[in-house]
């Protein structure tokens, strides 16, 4: 009777801990997933002021509207990056062309790597980019000044919607950060830098 008690309970066991590693990787996918699922719901609500990518204009209106353009860097990059000029006013469904420049102000190769939204978030919908520099790793050397072209274009449509209809302005912002890998490398260098200087750039 006890053998078959210890039995009964260590199939009840198994099953437990199936269960409970079955859920483990279920979280552990869906923790994973949710960075692109998050990605794709922004890319197609505009939500956050992410903005649309990937299609042609459709042709310019005869309404336009301001397109301001700003830009910030990290703390932890030794770049200065800005844009080239302030703002410009298109027409709607026009395709318009903007630059942000960068350079290093480093001693050593630093990369960087690039975000952006747009202001009011309720126009991200509207917003469409063709093409730009965000999200891909820029590496530039000592000094190494680097132009940045985005081309874009707002929907008419947002004339349309009684939520944007009255926006005659929409800020376009990039943000730059260093890349994790470079971060570790530079670290990994200073604290070389640190133990030669502490012992006299004496090797044994």
């Amino acid at each position: 009777m006890d053998e078959t008690r210890a039995a009964a309970m260590k199939r009840r066991n198994r099953r437990a801990g199936f269960t409970i590693a079955t859920v483990a990787a279920g979280m552990v996918g869906l923790s994973f997933a949710s960075v692109p699922l998050y990605t794709l719901f922004c890319s197609i609500t505009g939500y956050n002021g992410t903005v649309q990518t990937g299609q042609a204009a459709p042709g310019a209106t005869e309404r336009t509207i301001q397109v301001r353009f700003a830009a910030q860097t990290d703390r932890g990059l030794p770049w200065r990056f800005q844009p080239e000029q302030p703002s410009m006013t298109v027409r709607l469904g026009e395709e318009g062309l903007a630059f942000y420049t960068a350079t290093n102000q480093a001693t050593t190769p630093v990369t960087g790597i690039s975000v952006y939204n747009v202001t009011p978030e309720k126009v991200g919908r509207y917003f469409h980019k063709v093409a730009c520099f965000c999200f891909d790793e820029q590496t530039l050397t000592p000094g190494q000044r680097a132009d940045m072209p985005v081309s874009f274009w707002v929907d008419p449509r947002i004339a349309e919607d009684p939520n944007t209809r009255d926006v005659t302005a929409i800020t376009l912002s990039y943000t730059f950060f260093r890349t994790i890998e470079d971060a570790q490398r530079a670290g990994a260098l200073a604290n070389a830098g640190a133990h030669v200087g502490r012992s006299g750039g004496r090797t044994n």
